[in-house]
């Protein structure tokens, strides 16, 4: 199996984690501010992160000589991330993942600056497909616009950023060190800002078990993205995420009873002919 297939495989269980997170954040916005929810998620996640490090016996990997790098790309995931939860509670979830994936087009622009990966016209057709498929989606209307929409459309240039970030940590950093600085730092950013209202809300016997499926969707989907990166140029990795539009679609119709019309399908078609694309001539240059 390519490096390219084994890459898009890890990307499907970050599909699957990201569109449960979104479900479980949606359920905790009556209860808990956004910056609240990333504090209950980075204590768990911390705590699943250290005891999973001593129980495989790496913990030694965490080291402190990319401390600089892992904090930046800490503040940009923590800012995008909590821009992601409110907009989960405000707009649908089919419009927030389709104004989300414009993330992907950032990444295009931005690992050349960043990375030193090469722009190919087969990776920037596929971006672009996307993009269409989003905008047959979401069919964005600017008399719509609201903090919301905002919120999920600036959430993109963030997650962007991550991802570069992370693409440039796995050069010399392992999986543990990643997933330890990223809930140490989400913690650290949670607590301060948590209370800035005052008032910190406690977990309830309901409201606990959607705060672990929180912390342990996002440990995985990020695990997930970081051993995708170790394998594939980011350029390669961050499109195939679309696919989570469609399947968020249909989630949100079933659970709640979010319409849903032909043109998601429309879109969603067009965004998977763009990943089909990019995939296969990246497996074909690798063979």
């Amino acid at each position: 199996m390519s490096t390219t297939l084994r890459a898009g495989l890890w990307m499907l269980g970050a599909i699957f984690s990201f569109t449960t997170m979104a479900i479980a954040g949606r359920e905790l916005g009556a209860d808990f501010d956004t910056f609240e929810i990333m504090m209950y998620r980075s204590l768990i996640g911390l705590v699943i992160v250290l005891t999973l490090a001593r129980a495989t016996g790496t913990h030694s990997q965490i080291g402190t000589q990319a401390v600089r790098t892992h904090f930046i790309r800490n503040v940009f995931h923590f800012t995008g991330q909590n821009l992601w939860f409110y907009a989960v509670t405000v707009v649908p979830l089919a419009q927030v993942f389709a104004l989300e994936f414009t993330s992907p087009l950032w990444v295009i622009v931005l690992s050349p600056l960043l990375l030193g990966e090469r722009l190919t016209l087969v990776r920037s057709i596929a971006a672009l497909m996307g993009f269409v498929g989003i905008l047959i989606v979401a069919r964005p209307d600017m008399a719509g616009i609201s903090p919301g929409i905002l919120a999920a459309a600036s959430c993109a240039i963030f997650f962007a950023l991550t991802y570069v970030f992370t693409k440039r940590l796995t050069r010399t950093e392992t999986i543990t060190a990643i997933m330890f600085y990223l809930t140490f730092f989400q913690l650290i950013f949670g607590v301060l800002l948590a209370g800035y209202d005052g008032d910190v809300a406690l977990p309830t016997t309901a409201s606990l078990p959607l705060l672990v499926v929180v912390a342990l969707c996002g440990l995985l989907a990020h695990f997930c993205i970081t051993k995708a990166l170790t394998l594939a140029p980011a350029t390669v990795v961050a499109p195939i995420d679309f696919a989570r539009l469609p399947i968020i679609a249909i989630a949100a119709m079933l659970i709640y009873q979010e319409p849903i019309e032909v043109w998601v399908f429309v879109g969603a078609l067009i965004i998977f002919a763009g990943n089909y694309l990019n995939i296969w001539f990246e497996t074909r240059k690798t063979a």
